[in-house]
């Protein structure tokens, strides 16, 4: 099939469903009319769409973590712990790493020697492992909606899995689960897979089933510039959109400056609605998630507290309708849960000290707001532009070219010339610009920038300045400031 961005044909996605039905024998499971009676039976305090709706609505910040075992029965266990002791609003299964790369065979190895072990031996819950009958008892034995959180650039046959179950909500898109994560998948392939999935979550849609879909907004989650997110957030939208979703939950990672972040929140959500409008879909609802912060934690329990409270007091004031919540144990592994429920309660508290306050509108937000928006739309339009039309092509050409480039990104198909860094209050500003489309004045605006931070530290603005500012977290600065010789 040329790629293009054009809904699928029920022929089209039927056929392309005969075989992706068969990666797995829990594909046999899925049957579409019982999954849509079952999803009928969905009550709205666990339909992860209407949530998000209602909290919107309200005007509240809901609080998510992220959290997944291999087996069954410890999954469980761990999610009624976050509910009961941790509070959550919102509830994941993080997928394991093997189902990520559709390796079912040794999936199976690890369900099995987890078994054995008592304990989990996989990175995450492995839903297309477990099927239908597997995830819908965990989806029975909760009280909250649930989504799958995972990073899998073919995540067909998992969606199929998970929707059939009663999970509402579906992370990731065609870009976000393929640049930030994969080294050798092309671009035409994981936006095809993913105009199964969103066809998929459309076609649920046309039977009166209202599901979410969440395009992952950190990236690569390092000094990733407000604007490039932003833009993969908007694509995978208007992509997610042509195949018939019409609930949308746009994110952003949390880069340290809060008048930036809360801008960049505002910015994300006002134009992905212009753009949606603009090209005719009208009829999608719009939320947001600001994901607290995605770098290098401090090993100290105490200071990573500070990290995760700055966090959601970012998401609470820029208005953002959920968080995803980080735990203490960020530097540490993969966190026990007691240890990602405080991480919850620290986050929830904060939110609920700061309810219904917004960070009011100032000449310095509403500066950082247009420069991420002229910075988007460059983007946005160039994409269009060499796409001719469509965003789809445009977007295989855009990351051909460079016009949308991810900081730190494995991906072979990502140009890689872009380069951010901090200016002199933490924003993060763009140190090359490589080959996106810039206009003079962006440009000149961003070299100003970090010229000042240059002046201020007293050395060259060079991309030493990118290097002290990843590990700068950890060592509990946020600015990456050269260390004072001895």
């Amino acid at each position: 099939m040329d790629l293009r961005n054009k809904k699928l044909t029920e022929e089209e996605f039927f056929g392309i469903r005969k075989e992706v039905l068969t990666h797995w024998p829990t594909g046999s499971e899925v049957d579409l009319q019982e999954a849509v009676e079952y999803l009928k039976k969905v009550p709205d305090e666990k339909n992860f769409a209407k949530k998000l709706r209602k909290a919107k609505e309200e005007g509240v910040t809901l609080a998510q973590p992220r959290a997944g075992v291999a087996l069954i029965s410890e999954h469980i266990k761990l999610l009624n712990y976050l509910e009961d002791e941790g509070g959550a609003d919102l509830l994941p299964s993080t997928i394991d790493s093997y189902t990520r790369q559709n390796r079912y065979n040794e999936c199976q190895i690890g369900i099995d020697e987890s078994l054995k072990a008592g304990r989990s031996l996989l990175n995450g819950f492995p839903a297309v492992n477990h099927g239908v009958k597997g995830c819908r008892e965990v989806y029975e034995s909760i009280k909250n909606p649930i989504q799958a959180r995972h990073g899998t650039p073919d995540a067909r046959l998992l969606s199929e899995i998970i929707t059939a179950s009663g999970w509402t909500s579906n992370e990731g898109g065609g870009i976000s689960y393929n640049i930030p994560y994969a080294k050798s998948v092309s671009m035409e392939k994981t936006i095809r897979d993913w105009q199964y999935c969103d066809r998929l979550t459309g076609w649920y849609e046309e039977q009166g089933i209202e599901l979410n879909r969440e395009p992952f907004g950190p990236l690569t989650g390092t000094l990733v510039p407000p604007s490039i997110s932003n833009t993969v957030a908007i694509l995978e939208a208007l992509l997610a959109a042509e195949q018939g979703v019409k609930n949308v939950t746009v994110g952003y990672g949390q880069c340290g400056n809060m008048v930036q972040d809360i801008a960049a929140i505002r910015a994300l959500e006002e134009q992905t609605e212009e753009y949606l409008k603009r090209f005719g879909y009208s009829d999608v609802f719009v939320t947001t998630v600001f994901h607290q912060w995605m770098g290098g934690f401090p090993a100290d329990e105490a200071k990573a507290f500070g990290v995760i409270s700055v966090g959601a007091a970012t998401a609470a004031m820029a208005g953002a309708t959920k968080v995803i919540v980080k735990t203490p144990h960020e530097a540490i592994g993969i966190p026990t849960m007691e240890a990602n429920a405080q991480g919850i309660r620290d986050t929830i508290m904060t939110l609920n000290m700061l309810k219904g306050q917004r960070m009011p509108m100032s000449p310095e937000l509403q500066t950082e707001i247009n420069i991420i928006k002229a910075e988007t739309r460059c983007m946005l339009e160039s994409v269009y532009e060499v796409g001719k039309g469509d965003f789809a092509r445009g977007t295989v050409e855009a990351f051909k070219l460079g016009i949308v480039d991810i900081p730190f990104a494995p991906s072979k198909y990502n140009a890689g010339k872009m380069m951010p860094a901090r200016d002199n209050s933490g924003a993060v500003r763009y140190l090359m610009t490589g080959n996106i489309p810039f206009t003079k004045d962006i440009i000149d605006f961003n070299k100003a920038k970090l010229v000042e931070r240059g002046q201020f530290e007293k050395r060259d603005v060079t991309f030493q300045m990118t290097v002290d500012d990843i590990f700068a977290v950890g060592k509990g600065n946020l600015i990456g400031r050269p260390e004072e010789k001895k």
